[in-house]
């Protein structure tokens, strides 16, 4: 009896948020696209922490909406709590953060899924990746199914070979007990594709009523919630929110995990895989950071309608017993219930070095990749690789050109360019650090940046590009009056500004210049602006922003100028570095493994220094013409 056999337009094999993201995409851009699950009922799972954002995260989420993704809209759906991180500081690291309902947040996902256009949803298992002289050409499952593609998306997130492991305890599944993916490993290493292990890790689950919340301190949200997404009406996301609570580790805690450390499979040598180090287990933390006597735990709801409550901070791969013993020893969890033990997970993923910076595979044409499978960590980190992916899977299909975003252009472009560039030995986190443009790529104005992409891509419609058009004018019209609108030091002015406890002029002034003192903003010298019109926040926050920080965001955008006259400068494909004297030989073999697009790229490999680009560039000026 014959197997089935079925074709698309676009595979993507994992229906996680890179999944998610990547299948939406590609569907959205009117290609018959069809996603892979072990389980339809893990559709955008949350399987370690129960929320969507954080510093530098919530920066990517922004980004991935502006472009046409889903994220951002899904939380604002199903988030109990919602909080903006870093207000003290400027306005580069404001990241937004949110608590969601677990299950809420997957139906959610899922129901948008289903009822989407050109795409159809499977749930099996990908064995086998179909490859013709370099060119991929479809999948098959472990039915024996084929399903011929044209661009095939892998989103395996932690799920291939997976083990979870919590002292003695290994079991060959993937998170949550969901089965793992244990085929499609071999065949990737047939078709040439190198992997390696990774892991991660996530605490326990417990009882809330067995939890004293008297003892710790409580965690509210913002009074007045942002959401995610710039198509989100503030008004309509405002709501009563869950509460969070704050509790420490001590030195009790700390000796029984020192006591017990020759069981956690982390030291024992059980776990082969590397572990993130911006998210370590707190076995790691008591003996990496040996001079803190405490540590943080957050206590964090899993959702409305279940009492099971997230321990962040205190992931682990401790034997049951001395998880029981070391919990307990924190203050409010005295006669703790665990309702789901902590564990690591391993998993494989691929090796740093085999991708275009557009997330193809460089020895396999039509093969994308996204998400934990690329060697990256965090939900939000998967949905910004996921999109790309997507947009380029369908765009590979269309023959068009891949979308490429730069280091200056977002954090999306930071993420991909440092996971496609640099050599990675655990899983990648993103972080406001990473970002050498951060003020002017701020969470705030990710829409300014990006939906134009968006909208010619395909996936932002023209009501919402029309509307961050009209904003663009309305920001530059208004800073521009700021800019002209003088005020005399007479009697009315310098009474307004002592009122605000700032210092009187000596002579006239504009508003902007006032604006720019760090006591005021715009809000607070209304009383002096009698030609100001009413404008929505999003514009007031932009006109502030900018105005504020003016100096140095001029000296940032020159900063960007430089980088784009090397980013500029294109490397042609099949460049030959041998055929450069002076060329280290170190710097040859690291140019020819990478393959950099351009002389940017090419600068930021590690291995490859700056005589040598400059070695480069002479040479491909002389022959240019060439």
């Amino acid at each position: 009896m014959a197997n089935l056999v079925e074709n698309y337009d676009v595979v993507i094999v994992g229906a996680g948020h890179a999944g998610c993201e990547a299948a939406l995409a590609s569907a959205r851009l009117g290609l018959n696209t069809i996603v892979f699950t072990v389980s339809v009922d893990s559709i955008a799972l949350m399987p370690c922490n129960p929320n969507i954002g954080g510093t530098s995260k919530g920066h990517l989420v922004r980004e991935l909406d502006a472009l046409g993704g889903e994220m951002g809209k899904n939380i604002d759906k199903t988030f109990i709590q919602s909080k903006m991180l870093n207000k003290s500081k400027g306005p580069a690291v404001h990241s937004l953060r949110a608590q969601a309902d677990k299950q809420d947040y997957t139906r959610e996902m899922r129901k948008t899924l289903e009822n989407t256009e050109n795409l159809t949803i499977r749930q099996g298992e990908v064995a086998k990746l179909l490859v013709e002289d370099g060119v991929i050409k479809g999948v098959e499952t472990v039915s024996g199914a084929t399903y011929y593609a044209k661009s095939v998306v892998l989103a395996t997130g932690v799920y291939l070979k997976a083990k979870c492991i919590y002292g003695d305890v290994c079991q060959y599944t993937g998170p949550n007990g969901l089965m793992a993916a244990n085929n499609l490993t071999a065949s990737l290493i047939e078709n040439g594709i190198k992997v390696r292990r990774f892991k991660t890790g996530t605490p326990a689950r417990v009882d809330k009523r067995s939890i004293d919340f008297s003892k710790m301190e409580e965690q509210f949200g913002d009074e007045r919630v942002v959401p995610f997404s710039f198509s989100t009406d503030p008004e309509s996301v405002q709501k009563d929110q869950i509460s969070c609570w704050l509790t420490y580790t001590n030195e009790k805690t700390h000796e029984i995990i020192r006591e017990n450390i020759n069981r956690s499979p982390l030291f024992s040598g059980m776990i082969e895989g590397t572990g993130p180090r911006y998210c370590p287990s707190i076995e790691d933390k008591v003996v990496k950071f040996a001079d803190k006597n405490r540590h943080q735990v957050f206590i964090e709801p899993e959702g409305l309608f279940t009492n099971e409550m997230y321990l962040g901070g205190m992931s682990s791969s401790l034997p049951e017993d001395v998880q029981y013993a070391m919990y307990k020893t924190v203050p409010g969890l005295e006669n703790v219930k665990i309702v789901r033990n902590a564990y690591a997970i391993e998993y494989d993923c691929i090796e740093y070095g085999q991708l275009l910076p557009n997330l193809e595979f460089k020895k396999i044409k039509g093969l994308f990749s996204a998400g934990q499978f690329n060697g990256s960590s965090g939900y939000e980190e998967a949905a910004a690789q996921g999109i790309i992916a997507g947009i380029n899977a369908a765009r590979y299909v269309q023959n068009k050109e891949s979308i490429v975003l730069d280091r200056s252009q977002a954090y999306i472009g930071v993420l991909i360019d440092d996971l496609v560039t640099k050599e990675s030995h655990e899983p990648y986190r993103m972080m406001t650090s990473r970002a050498e443009y951060r003020l002017l790529l701020r969470q705030d104005n990710a829409d300014l940046r990006l939906t134009k992409i968006g909208y010619e891509v395909g996936l932002v419609p023209q009501e919402r590009y029309n509307y961050v058009c009209e904003k663009e004018k309305m920001i530059e019209k208004e800073i521009e009056r700021l800019e002209n609108y003088k005020v005399g030091a007479n009697k009315e002015v310098q009474s307004v500004l002592e009122s605000l406890g700032s210092t009187t002029l000596k002579t006239a002034t504009t508003l902007a210049e006032l604006i720019r003192r760090p006591e005021l903003d715009y809000d607070k010298i209304e009383l002096l602006d009698k030609e100001r019109k009413p404008l929505n926040y999003d514009v007031i926050e932009q006109v502030n922003i900018n105005i504020k920080y003016s100096g140095y965001i001029s000296r940032q955008k020159k900063q960007v100028e430089n980088f784009k006259k090397i980013e500029n400068k294109k490397i042609p494909e099949g460049f030959d570095y041998t055929k450069v004297n002076s060329l280290r030989k170190e710097a040859i073999q690291k140019l020819e493994f990478y393959k950099p697009i351009n002389i940017g790229q090419a600068s930021r490999i590690s291995g490859v220094s700056p005589a040598d680009i400059s070695v480069l560039l002479i040479y491909m000026e002389q022959h240019k013409n060439n």
